[in-house]
């Protein structure tokens, strides 16, 4: 089955909004420690913009979680 570009996005937004609330983290911490802008952690979970693969491995690591979690499931 192929996916769109915006439903690869959103899909990725919500496991990344997923495992932030499951580690009972704010997006103001996670863009901390990402280095990042908490408006960039806003757009990247609902789905408006297209990360970078180092960005999604700068989420993981701050996540505690395998990159892989945030793309299972495409």
């Amino acid at each position: 089955m192929q996916v769109t570009k915006k439903e690869l996005q959103l899909f990725i937004g919500k496991n990344i909004r997923e495992a932030r609330t499951r580690k009972h983290m704010s997006a103001q911490e996670l863009a901390g420690r990402c280095d990042f802008e908490k408006s960039t952690i806003a757009r990247l979970e609902a789905g408006n913009t297209n990360p970078t693969v180092f960005t999604l491995y700068k989420i993981s690591q701050a996540l505690g979680v395998n990159l892989e979690e945030i793309v299972q499931g495409v």
